[in-house]
This record gives structure tokens, C-alpha cells and sequence, in this order.
């Protein structure tokens, strides 16, 4: 299970530049790995000074920042505008692009949006 979480943390990293490979279920999954098999692989990505404080929050149902929400859109619709625009031929594929797009937008949008200091 060990290898499988470093797999998934592997494709969440490729993930922040392919916005098609969703990262955040691909950090979920690894946390619930190294949960599993690892405890210093566990305590390792939940104190990573890049997504510990990501993964926790989301765990806990606090959400994303909304500096973090921005950065995600903005990446996102950058890369699959220009893939949809200049690199991709086909319509069908267009398409499936600006769908996934849309579907991660919406989901970042009801995620909840996570102020520091303003725990209740």
C-alpha cells in the first residue's frame, strides 16, 4: 500500500500542471494509504510544508483557501483553454476538456472556503 500512496502522491504532483489528473483526490488516497501502511509516510504528507495544511483542511471539511481556489481556476482554465484553443483538434475532445473544466469549477465553487483565523 506504501507504494501506491508514493504512486498517487507522484500523480498529484503531475496533477498541479495536467489539470485533467485531478490532484486532490490523488492526495486524499494517498493520505488514506499511508494511513493504512505507513505512519511515517502518513505523518510525512500531513506535515508537507506544500499540501499538509491542504490535505488536513479538506479532510476536516474546512476547505480551500480562496487564494488557493483562484490559483486552481486560473491554472485550470489557462491550460485547458490553451489546449482546447491551439493544441486540440477534434470538437469531441473540446468538448470532454471544457466539461471537465466545468465540473472542477463547480466543484471548487461549493467547496468551502477556508479564512485562517476565523475558526468557529
Amino acid at each position: 500500500m506504501t507504494a501506491l500512496g508514493v504512486l498517487c502522491v507522484v500523480l498529484a504532483l503531475i496533477g498541479i500542471f495536467v489539470p485533467v489528473l485531478p490532484t486532490t483526490p490523488f492526495l486524499l488516497l494517498a493520505a488514506g494509504l499511508f494511513a493504512r501502511s505507513s505512519q511515517r509516510f502518513y505523518d510525512w504528507l500531513l506535515n508537507n510544508r506544500l499540501f499538509g495544511t491542504y490535505i488536513r483542511n479538506y479532510r476536516e471539511g474546512k476547505g480551500a483557501t480562496l487564494r488557493h481556489k483562484i490559483a486552481a481556476l486560473v491554472l485550470l482554465w489557462g491550460t485547458i483553454g490553451a489546449s482546447a484553443v491551439w493544441w486540440v483538434e477534434a470538437w469531441w475532445v473540446r468538448l470532454l476538456l471544457l466539461g471537465i473544466a466545468f465540473a472542477v469549477t463547480l466543484h471548487l465553487v461549493k467547496m468551502p472556503t477556508y479564512r485562517p483565523g476565523k475558526e468557529g
